[in-house]
């Protein structure tokens, strides 16, 4: 099992890069769209379109737990999809949360400010102060995404194995260079081990993300999965009330074959 993941600045053809990849390789193809219905289809995520494309609000940063909620969704949704074999990721911040997989091939595709107006004129059939519009805004928006989710310049060459510039490039002769290094015999394929991996970390976003929404999730509560996937959950709590509401909250999540709810009630005030 191998991921490939593809990141691109807008207009230079990055995704169709990462389709045609896909379709030749025979792997799954995985973009936004495909998180979003998955996530849906699971009942986990809705209401947006791509989360990339609406960075919350420095309010809703500050005050709100939502976008917290959505980004453990969205990347327990990552991590489920990439349990199910060779996968071709564009986008998602897919090249972050598979940064640690050694069967994972990280490829950024960029280009000049020129060519990229030129493209996006061509298939957007925009003019040339909107073709620049739609760059500065897709560009912004990925940046301040990739710094909120996971504090990381999306453009810093530290987290790619390869860079290819599109200007001079076709989709073809893209597609054949990432093809031969994502088949390098430095590649590992993903073991037993990487799959068990994934699975923690999906459960784990996932048992985050229904504690922050229930509004359980505290700096007193912390939680442990082990290699059964059975789940410790311990520290402190003001109410035994709370203690079964936390139990509750995580008894139907998939995944997890037991709980061992060994909060302790400490009455008092949870300041």
């Amino acid at each position: 099992m191998n991921f490939i993941t593809i990141s691109e600045m807008i207009g230079t053809g990055g995704e169709k890069i990462a389709r045609e990849l896909a379709r030749k390789l025979n792997y799954n193809f995985v973009g936004d769209e495909e998180v979003l219905a998955t996530a849906s289809s699971r009942g986990l995520i809705s209401g947006i379109k791509k989360l990339e494309e609406r960075p919350f609000s420095l309010m809703d940063r500050i005050f709100s737990e939502r976008p917290k909620i959505y980004l453990d969704k969205w990347h327990a949704v990552i991590y489920e999809l990439a349990k199910e074999g060779d996968t071709v990721f564009c986008g998602g911040g897919a090249q972050i949360l598979l940064q640690a997989f050694e069967c994972a091939f990280h490829v950024l595709i960029v280009g000049s400010k020129e060519a990229r107006i030129k493209r996006i004129m061509e298939e957007q059939q925009v003019d040339k102060e909107l073709a620049e519009k739609i760059i500065l805004a897709s560009d912004q928006n990925k940046k301040s995404f990739m710094r909120f989710a996971f504090n990381e310049d999306w453009l810093d060459w530290k987290l790619y194995d390869l860079i290819i510039n599109t200007d001079k490039l076709s989709v073809a002769s893209a597609v054949s260079v990432v093809m031969e290094g994502a088949m390098a015999n430095e590649i590992k394929a993903c073991g037993l081990n990487s799959v068990r991996l994934l699975e923690r970390l999906s459960i784990t976003r996932r048992v985050e993300a229904a504690l922050l929404e229930a509004g359980m999730l505290s700096p007193h509560i912390f939680y442990e999965l082990d290699d059964d996937n059975v789940l410790r959950i311990y520290g402190v709590v003001y109410s035994p009330g709370d203690k079964e509401e936390v139990e509750k909250i995580l008894y139907n999540l998939s995944g997890i074959n037991r709980i061992k709810n060994e909060l302790r009630v400490f009455p008092g005030s949870a300041e």
